[in-house]
C-alpha cells in the first residue's frame, strides 16, 4: 500500500515537474541539497541511496545549467562540496509548489487531525526501521585484518 501510494504520488508530481525541464533524479538531488548545502558528493549519494558516480553524472548536469555549484573542500583537497547554483532558487520555489500540491491532492478528504496522526505514524515507522537497520549493523561481524605475522584477528 505505502509503494503504491509513493508510486501514484511521484507520478502526479512528475506530470506537474515537467515544465521544469529536469529529470525526478535531478529535482530529487536538489531537494536533498538545499537543506545539506556544503555537504559532500560521497554523503549526498549515501542519503539518496544512489551511487557516487551516479550523483556525478547529475551534478554535472545540474553544474551546467547553473543550478549546482562545486566547490573544493578547504579541509580535504580531494572532496567536493555541493552548493545551490545561482539559478536555481525559481525552480527550487516551484518544486516545493509542485510537491505540497501534490501533497494536498493526497491527504485530500483527510481532516488535519487524521492527517497529523498518519504522519506521525509513518515517522514512528520510519523511526523503527532505522533502529532495525542499525541494530543490524551494530551486529554485523566486522571484517578481519590480519596482523603483521598473517595471523587473523
Amino acid at each position: 500500500m505505502l509503494k503504491d501510494v509513493s508510486r501514484l504520488m511521484m507520478r502526479r508530481f512528475n506530470r506537474r515537474s515537467r515544465e521544469l525541464g529536469l529529470t525526478q533524479s535531478q529535482l530529487q538531488a536538489l531537494a536533498f541539497l538545499v537543506p545539506r548545502e556544503g555537504i559532500n558528493q560521497a554523503a549526498l549519494a549515501e542519503l539518496m541511496d544512489i551511487q557516487p558516480i551516479t550523483l556525478a553524472r547529475l551534478i554535472d548536469r545540474l553544474e551546467e545549467a547553473g543550478l549546482v555549484e562545486r566547490r573544493r573542500d578547504p579541509a580535504d583537497r580531494r572532496a567536493v562540496n555541493l552548493y545551490i547554483g545561482k539559478n536555481a532558487s525559481p525552480l527550487i520555489d516551484k518544486m516545493w509548489e509542485f510537491a505540497a500540491e501534490t501533497r494536498r491532492d493526497a491527504l485530500a478528504g483527510l481532516s488535519e487531525d487524521d492527517q497529523e496522526v498518519m504522519i506521525g505514524h509513518l515517522q514512528h515507522m520510519r523511526m523503527n526501521l532505522i533502529s532495525c537497520e542499525q541494530e543490524m549493523a551494530d551486529k554485523a561481524p566486522q571484517a578481519t585484518k590480519p596482523d603483521l605475522k598473517g595471523n587473523e584477528e
